[in-house]
């Protein structure tokens, strides 16, 4: 590993206190720190390269346009429930010359699944495991159903390519690795809290077909 590359690899750790502090009140989440969490998320797969081309790209466009939204308008964007609030009163879901922030992060909730799915098997894999099976899987349970089929065919046959899990944890945690396996557990807690609560918003705001 060469010198200074520590600054890229993927940390779990950040993820983890992200999303922890992401948990505001009983029933919402803070949206700066959930993006903060998800940056970390992305990086994982720009760590993997092109086998995760067909998601990475769409996240980190995602993840722009809502600091985008943020930075204009921080009042009304500070968590998930007040953005919905806030497009939804303003008749801004249905509005053609806007990118809402609603639509765009239940784009990226809908990738968490497929992540957080991803990572529990990774952890239950021993280190000679390939894990194109275990990537496969996951993607099919989340992601793929709202993928056209198309994208579906490309991305399964791309997974293939995977490594084993001590490869694919080595090139994406370096030095780190054990330290990662360690924090594991608690991040997919924090995660699966956060999961069910953008679900649960989105559930009685009648707002997951989204289209």
């Amino acid at each position: 590993m060469a010198e200074g590359s520590e600054l890229v690899l993927f940390d779990l750790r950040t993820v983890h206190d992200n999303f922890d502090r992401a948990l505001i009140q009983d029933d919402d989440v803070d949206i700066k720190m959930y993006l903060a969490a998800y940056n970390e998320l992305y990086k994982f797969f720009q760590l993997m390269g092109s086998v995760f081309s067909f998601v990475s790209s769409d996240l980190k466009q995602k993840i722009d346009i809502l600091a985008e939204l943020i930075s204009k308008d921080e009042e009304n964007f500070v968590t998930i429930k007040s953005m919905i609030q806030h497009e939804t009163e303003n008749n801004l879901l249905q509005k053609a010359d806007y990118t809402n922030g609603s639509r765009t992060l239940l784009r990226l909730h809908r990738g968490l699944d497929f992540i957080s799915e991803f990572l529990r098997q990774l952890g239950e894999l021993s280190d000679g495991d390939k894990t194109s099976a275990c990537c496969q899987d996951a993607y099919n349970k989340t992601l793929a159903k709202h993928h056209p089929w198309i994208i579906r065919k490309g991305a399964v046959v791309a997974m293939y390519a995977m490594p084993t899990r001590e490869l694919l944890f080595k090139k994406v945690c370096g030095d780190n690795v054990q330290r990662n396996l360690d924090i594991l557990p608690k991040m997919l807690q924090v995660t699966a809290d956060v999961f069910k609560r953008t679900d649960k918003l989105y559930e009685i705001n009648n707002l997951h077909a989204l289209p």
